[in-house]
């Protein structure tokens, strides 16, 4: 299978658009899906282009949606904010995605917030996109995350793995989200190459390569490609790029992951016993 794998993508449509183009997408004769590894939305002003475009990719079962921490916070401020224009909704960009996706004038959103936090409620990006997106995606030789994968944060900054993150609940990858994969794939001894977005590549250049600065106008926002990781956040709002990979690679051994299964069941099953035979003393 060919898989064109992306990255905060942030409602640039236009460039969006290019990247895929310039990547030989819309041209490719072959079978293939297109990856999205979270923060779809936020920042652009091409929030119903992009909908639009994802709504289409999802009827003809053509897209991967890997939910990053952007579509946590469009979920927060629509749901546990009411709406409301709180201040990391509006720098973030989650706030002006609500108001193109609903249309709602900015006064009126303000005013009516319930109003306007029950109309984003009924976008199709939240009732639709949001619950298709997935925590990871996972071939025969690659991962799919949005920031990274979960992990042991320790007080130093850095990053302890651990082999049992597939089993992690919603909170530990809620939390993964926000990590910086670049730096957490330096301790990492997963033995499949993880591709991450969330944090801008020209870090990983400007850190590891020693290759230009981050924001400067010598910085690097093209892929990173590191040890156990390849990071694709081209800080589009910043650099006016995304960037868009293409990866051939074959689905996980079926038989291996029905084993998998069978391991995660007969432990979920053993703690429920053991917990039974606890109340019951």
């Amino acid at each position: 299978m060919r898989y064109y794998i992306t990255a905060d993508i942030h409602g640039f449509y236009t460039e969006f658009h290019k990247a895929l183009d310039e990547a030989g997408y819309f041209n490719d004769p072959d079978l293939h899906k297109l990856i999205i590894l979270g923060d779809i939305f936020d920042r652009g002003q091409e929030a119903v282009k992009m909908q639009d475009f994802i709504l289409r990719l999802m009827d003809q079962e053509a897209v991967i949606l890997v939910r990053g921490n952007h579509e946590d916070l469009f979920e927060e401020m629509v749901t546990v904010d009411e709406g409301l224009p709180v201040r990391h909704h509006v720098s973030n960009g989650t706030y002006g995605t609500a108001l193109q996706l609903t249309g709602f004038d900015p006064t009126m959103a303000l005013i009516r917030h319930w109003d306007f936090a029950e109309a984003a409620r009924e976008t199709p990006y939240y009732r639709q996109i949001i619950p298709a997106t997935v925590d990871y995606y996972e071939t025969a030789h690659y991962v799919f995350v949005h920031g990274w994968i979960p992990s042991i944060r320790e007080r130093d900054g850095g990053y302890s793995y651990y082999s049992d993150w597939r089993e992690t609940g919603p909170e530990g990858w809620r939390h993964a989200r926000w990590y910086n994969g670049m730096d957490a794939a330096q301790s990492c001894m997963e033995e499949k190459t993880i591709l991450c977005g969330h944090w801008h590549c020209s870090y990983g250049h400007s850190k590891y390569e020693g290759r230009g600065s981050e924001f400067g106008p010598d910085a690097d926002f093209s892929p990173y490609y590191g040890p156990n990781v390849i990071a694709l956040d081209a800080c589009t709002a910043h650099s006016g790029k995304v960037n868009v990979i293409v990866i051939e690679d074959d689905l996980p051994d079926q038989a291996a992951e029905d084993e998998r299964f069978r391991e995660v069941t007969r432990r979920i099953l053993e703690e429920h016993k053991a917990a039974f035979l606890e109340l019951a003393k």
